[in-house]
């Protein structure tokens, strides 16, 4: 039972960003804040689960990015919404996202699948855009947080996501690249094989007509 409930939070998780984007469009941020904190919470609570319990899933493994990139897409595209932050934040947090997503997607396509492994970029770029919405609806339910850290917080979430997002730009079409060689190298062993058995075939007929030519003028002798 115990080993199925780190995805159960990992859902929980995925589930909370429709009541969290609807909160901070109808200026709800105390709700808001409260719904960011749980799911923040049930994201470092399932993985310290499955670890404990060695509840490591396949299932689970697509899940958790899954969560995570719906809740911060949710965040920022209702921030943007109603002009908390600035339209190209939103712009460029998104479209991260979606470019690595349609990336995988024409990768899996055409050579396989995707074995994706967060690098540093990616999880300094999750660590800064969680602690960004969290910091943001904490301005809006408390006084006195400088708009200085705000500033400062907003442009870190927009290096690493550039960062992050050309690294793994650069990373995969490598790999692509490899992938498309290493088809073509295969394709060119095969043909050569094929190239290979067809003369070999045609020698031994050749060879066969021969030995039969022979036979039929030793009989006539």
């Amino acid at each position: 039972m115990l080993k199925h409930l780190p995805n159960a939070l990992t859902l929980m998780r995925l589930f909370l960003a429709v009541p969290l984007g609807i909160t901070i469009v109808q200026q709800q941020y105390d709700l808001a804040l409260l719904i960011g904190l749980v799911a923040g919470a049930s994201d470092a609570l399932d993985g310290l689960l499955a670890r404990k319990f060695n509840a490591f899933s396949r299932l689970g493994a697509i899940l958790d990015p899954i969560a995570d990139k719906t809740i911060i897409t949710a965040c920022f595209l209702c921030f943007g919404l109603t002009d908390l932050v600035p339209w190209y934040l939103a712009v460029i947090v998104i479209a991260r996202d979606v470019v690595i997503v349609s990336g995988a997607s024409v990768y899996t396509l055409f050579y396989g699948q995707v074995e994706f492994a967060a690098t540093t970029l990616s999880k300094g770029n999750m660590c800064f855009q969680i602690g960004f919405c969290l910091l943001l609806l904490l301005s809006l339910v408390v006084t006195g947080i400088p708009t200085v850290l705000i500033d400062v917080a907003q442009w870190l979430v927009i290096f690493f996501a550039l960062a992050s997002g050309l690294d793994y730009v650069v990373s995969w079409s490598g790999k692509a690249r490899d992938a498309a060689r290493l088809r073509a190298s295969q394709a060119f062993v095969n043909d050569s094989n094929d190239k290979s058995y067809d003369k070999s075939y045609d020698k031994s007929y050749d060879n066969s007509d021969n030995n039969s030519d022979n036979n039929s003028d030793n009989n006539s002798d």
